[in-house]
């Protein structure tokens, strides 16, 4: 690639395309060494030349016998590195992300509508030019296979200086140890081909068969629904509610028997977080969620979606956006609102006592926060249009999510008009968001650092409670609460009696 000719012998090539891969993908890597230890003193040189020269020489080694066993296959193996490169070191770059695993759990779980919005000039720029045109070159050129004595000769060199520069950095385990989520996550093309292998073992470990809990019973025939809205990327921070000085919750400040808690998420992206608000325990095994579980135990459940995410649901009242869609007419049918077309009837048509309701948003969802909401929401200006969000000032990057928090301020005032509008149950209304969301803060924007080091703009989050009769429950004064505390809460609120319910992880006395 220094030079355009089209002969290489492959041992060459396989030396320049890992010092290219090196030069062209591994800024933000070692942005990420030098600002993380100590890059005057003797120790710090030593690793970040160490980590240089082992980059080199990983890459080498596989892109070399790539190359050696199987030229065609080589070529179109690095030619799907080299794109997947451009647009991981696009994202890298854009929005401060790491490709670690929940990243790569993010990416399979995003739609086209999701995915569809990060569309942007830049990104195809990055895909044109650092992978498509040197893929091309990659397929134009010849390469001269070398004797099998050369073959095991660079092979074994290169695996006996790997295993010298481990065992020379053995004092520098522990950093190393310390940062490998980052240092694994920022390292092309291992980041994401790890982490795609590990995101599907996982999956396939996790998703077996869902751990069924101990039986429940409904301990009384008294009317009770509770609405669970789960919140998409709010944080509590942007809340005036929880003391932002911007006025984001106009109707909800004047809304009596609504009650606040300080809380925080399980993790920073969407499938983790939702996971834990409707399970018992935090735990990576997949035990009966909170919807799946009342539903086998006699009580309706109802969910309605504009987001994605969810663990398995087994009920028969699931509705997405498309079928929402079907049965709404307006402006409002493209935004969250359309959560609550009709919700109040089916409410009220229900033959049993005991109803849950979850509502799954999108609202505060990125990087279009401004295409999140109805116009006449936008209470701030100027709002921040494009997708590259770093192109946008922080006034109008913030502006532009707090509408979004405006919005929710609305969405979840009319879920209490609604809920007032039936006095023959007992409601309550929990809010809760699956994480929060980085805007700029420390270079990062939007969510899915590792929960290990994230912010607190990525896990601080809203937890709402409403209730229409505070005689029928009453809440606890508790400093913090977890996701997990949903899923007790709600079988204490609607009277459903359970071996594994805790009476300390509810909210209600």
């Amino acid at each position: 690639m220094l030079t355009l000719k089209n002969n290489w012998k492959t041992a060459d090539f396989a030396w320049v395309v890992s010092l290219m891969n090196l030069l062209l993908f591994h800024w933000a890597f070692f942005q990420f060494v030098v600002d993380h230890l100590d890059y005057g003193s003797l120790n710090g040189i030593i690793i970040i030349v160490s980590l240089l020269i082992l980059i080199v020489v990983v890459n080498f080694f596989v892109f070399f016998l790539l190359f050696s066993l199987s030229p065609l296959f080589g070529k179109g193996l690095l030619s799907l590195f080299l794109i997947l490169n451009a647009l991981a070191v696009y994202f890298i770059n854009s929005y401060g992300v790491i490709i670690d695993e929940s990243m790569i759990s993010n990416v399979f779980n995003t739609n086209y509508e999701e995915s569809s919005s990060f569309f942007s000039i830049k990104l195809l720029l990055y895909t044109l030019i650092l992978g498509i045109l040197p893929s091309i070159y990659l397929f134009w050129i010849n390469l001269e296979k070398g004797s099998w004595k050369s073959f095991f000769i660079n092979v074994s060199l290169s695996l006996l200086f790997m295993v010298i520069m481990v065992f020379a950095n053995a004092s520098n385990w522990l950093w190393i140890d310390k940062n490998s989520k980052s240092l694994g996550g920022l390292a092309m093309p291992w980041s994401y081909s790890v982490n795609t292998y590990l995101h599907f073992l996982h999956d396939y470990q996790k998703n077996k068969k869902e751990i069924l809990l101990p039986d429940a019973t409904i301990t009384d025939s008294s009317k009770s629904v509770v609405v669970l809205v789960i919140g998409e990327s709010a944080r509590s921070q942007n809340f005036s509610l929880y003391g932002y000085p911007k006025n984001t919750n106009p109707l909800l400040a004047q809304t009596p028997n609504l009650f606040r808690f300080k809380a925080s998420s399980c993790a920073t992206y969407t499938t983790a977080g939702i996971k834990c608000i409707l399970e018992h325990t935090n735990t990576d095994d997949l035990y009966e969620i909170l919807p799946n579980y009342l539903y086998r135990n006699q009580v309706e459940v109802i969910w309605r979606s504009t987001n994605w995410g969810e663990p398995p649901i087994h009920i028969k009242n699931f509705l997405n956006k498309n079928t929402l869609q079907q049965q709404c007419q307006g402006d409002t049918c493209e935004y969250d609102e359309i959560l609550l077309n009709g919700l109040r009837a089916q409410i009220a048509a229900s033959p049993k006592n005991k109803i849950l309701v979850v509502l799954h948003t999108s609202t505060s969802h990125g990087p279009t926060y401004s295409k999140k909401y109805p116009p006449r929401f936008e209470t701030f200006k100027p709002v921040c249009n494009s997708v590259e969000l770093g192109n946008c000032s922080q006034t109008e990057l913030i502006n532009a999510y707090d509408n979004t928090i405006v919005y929710t301020d609305y969405l979840l005032h009319r879920v209490i008009e609604d809920l007032r509008q039936l006095p023959q149950y007992n409601s309550c209304m929990l809010f809760v968001s699956d994480h929060g969301e980085s805007l700029g803060e420390k270079n990062l924007y939007m969510h899915g650092v590792p929960i290990s080091m994230a912010p607190k703009e990525q896990y601080e989050i809203p937890f709402l409670v409403w209730l229409s009769n505070s005689n029928h429950k009453q809440l606890k004064l508790l400093p913090e609460l977890s996701q997990n505390h949903v899923f007790h809460s709600v079988l204490r609120f609607l009277d459903v009696q359970s071996p594994i319910y805790k009476e300390s992880m509810s909210i209600f006395k």
